[in-house]
């Protein structure tokens, strides 16, 4: 069994980013932003554990050592990055998301 979960800060994160983008202006409707945000949280959730990944750089270290990431596009400008411990448990894999971020903000510390 594969599984997916997220760190108390991702889930916090992705529970911030649907009014922020919204207030930022990216999206003209509270709920266009919280589709686009339940997708990304769905991609991630149903296809970590299939998507190639690569170690992270040093300097995501402060959110866990040994962190390896994957990313996942949501459109022509932006890409996210799930930055995730791998660790197995009684035969069981498990992927635990602690840090989440777009190109736009650490694509210059990959």
């Amino acid at each position: 069994m594969k599984r997916v979960e997220f760190a108390p800060e991702v889930s916090e994160y992705f529970k911030n980013l649907t009014p922020a983008l919204y207030n930022l202006g990216y999206f003209s409707y509270l709920e266009s932003s919280k589709n686009y945000v339940d997708k990304l949280t769905i991609d991630i959730e149903n296809n970590l554990p299939t998507r190639q990944h690569k170690p992270a750089t040093q300097y995501f270290d402060k959110y866990g050592k040994d962190m390896l990431y994957a990313m996942f596009r949501t459109n022509k400008q932006t890409t996210w990055y799930a930055f995730f411990t791998k660790y197995n448990e009684n035969g069981n894999t498990f992927y635990l998301v602690r840090y989440i971020a777009n190109n736009h903000i650490v694509a210059q510390y990959l």
